[in-house]
């Protein structure tokens, strides 16, 4: 393993694994000595919650680690990471709409899914041409039965730590730069939480109420804020087994900068 600095674009939903237990995808930039940045990786598997406090990386930030390509994995952006030897370097701010961050993001941009295809690679940041919907849809309230076998095995060793499955998926149907239809659901963690948070917060009396309360909360920041407010880009990668089929893995979502004319009078 070689010592890296990456910086940390996007976080995944934990998902449920026989080996681990529960695993996080991240996606990130790998970065040169100088900071700047190289190209798109994809950090797996990282037991994320399982980490000690002080490693568990905010996104944004940069952490240096010793990292190696993924054997087990033929995409070339997949590394895996020594856990152990993360530590947080910095965090990048939302100064100035966000300068910073696209200093380092922007110029990784593809055009549109079928260029990532082309150059070989199965992640990477698009920006939608035309944004036609949003949607959510309900999915299975519980985990399936050998999912939740995985969840229930006691480990002597260290604490359980509950994972709640989510019952609603959330995406968007989208145009990209080469005038492709896409609907791609959100796998972004950061899309969860406020789902789930907002349902908890809610002052209905009935799960049916809340429920409603955290999809209209979500709803209102996918579509409501997001699409009139926001400069907004789709981090997007494939499956490891299913290499045709893209998801929207993270959003980034700089203010929308409207320059007004100035005017010589």
């Amino acid at each position: 393993m070689e010592r890296k600095k990456v910086l940390i674009a996007t976080k995944t939903y934990p998902s449920i694994s026989q080996k681990y237990r529960e695993t996080v995808c991240t996606a990130g930039i790998l970065l040169n000595d100088n900071e700047q940045p190289v190209e798109w990786i994809r950090i797996y598997p990282i037991r994320f919650r399982y980490l000690d406090f002080d490693q568990r990386y905010p996104r944004w930030s940069i952490i240096s680690a010793n990292i190696e390509k993924n054997d087990q994995d033929s995409r070339p952006e997949s590394y895996r990471i020594d856990d152990t030897s993360i530590q947080i370097i910095k965090k990048i701010g939302s100064d100035n709409n966000w300068a910073e961050r696209k200093q380092f993001v922007l110029p990784l941009q593809f055009s549109s899914i079928k260029e990532i295809q082309n150059q070989g690679k199965s992640l990477g940041i698009i920006k939608p041409q035309i944004i036609q919907k949003y949607y959510s849809e309900k999915t299975e309230p519980e985990w399936s039965s050998d999912k939740q076998a995985i969840l229930d095995q006691l480990d002597l060793f260290e604490p359980s730590v509950d994972l709640e499955k989510i019952p609603y998926k959330f995406g968007y149907q989208f145009l990209d730069g080469d005038g492709q239809k896409h609907r791609y659901s959100i796998s972004d963690w950061e899309i969860a939480e406020l789902y789930r948070k907002c349902r908890d917060r809610s002052p209905a009396l009935t799960l049916e109420d809340k429920e409603k309360d955290g999809l209209e909360k979500v709803r209102h920041k996918l579509e409501l804020d997001f699409l009139p407010k926001k400069d907004l880009y789709f981090i997007v990668g494939n499956l490891k087994n299913h290499r045709q089929n893209f998801m929207i893995i993270g959003l980034f979502y700089p203010p929308l900068i409207e320059y007004e004319q100035l005017s010589l009078f």
